[in-house]
């Protein structure tokens, strides 16, 4: 993130205004929770993710989502509760904002649930009683998601997390990249500076 305010023209800085601060905030845990040895993949990303933020609490949404559900399957049963929540949380949020009925899930979101059945069931009864507010969700869970993902990935018992880390963040910068280019809400990137010519 502070190469991409480098890239930006920013002043120096891990929380760039050129980049939506959750998306920004799950680059950071990648970086942080990658080995050195696959940390270099991730530099070719730094380009993709300037310019990308928006206002939209769909982002938040989608976000949360595609790390929660990424997370699910392979994470420890003591975490499977929280992160069936956090999908179900974000569904009913982006049910609530495109204006849908909420309950049901997306063919994603549904697939995650189905390979954790008993965490499922139990998000099930929980989210029934709890609801959250569109700025809780933003300040608080989608925030959480996003770390408990990071958490579960890196402490699954599964051959290679950097991959899978990797993979996560790429996911994301796509799911944000398209839905801000859909809805038109993307905010102005500062702009790259201009090399002067050589005297």
């Amino acid at each position: 993130m502070e190469f991409a305010s480098y890239l930006a023209g920013e002043r120096w800085s891990d929380h760039p205004a050129c980049t939506h601060p959750l998306l920004a905030a799950l680059a950071r845990l990648v970086n942080d929770n990658t080995t050195d040895e696959s940390r270099s993949r991730l530099i070719h990303l730094v380009p993709s993710i300037i310019g990308l933020t928006s206002t939209d609490l769909r982002v938040d949404a989608h976000i949360a989502l595609r790390c929660a559900t990424t997370a699910l399957p392979v994470a420890a049963a003591e975490r499977q509760l929280a992160l069936a929540v956090s999908v179900l949380a974000a569904e009913e949020m982006l049910a609530r904002l495109n204006g849908v009925p909420p309950g049901r899930l997306s063919p994603r979101s549904q697939e995650a649930m189905d390979q954790v059945p008993q965490a499922a069931a139990q998000a099930r009864r929980f989210s029934r009683a709890a609801k959250i507010t569109e700025k809780g969700f933003r300040r608080y869970a989608a925030p959480n998601a996003v770390q408990l993902a990071v958490v579960g990935i890196v402490q699954a018992c599964i051959e290679d997390p950097d991959t899978m880390l990797r993979d996560l963040l790429t996911a994301a910068i796509d799911d944000c990249s398209r839905l801000i280019q859909d809805t038109g809400t993307t905010t102005p990137a500062v702009p790259l500076p201009v090399a002067q010519p050589a005297s």
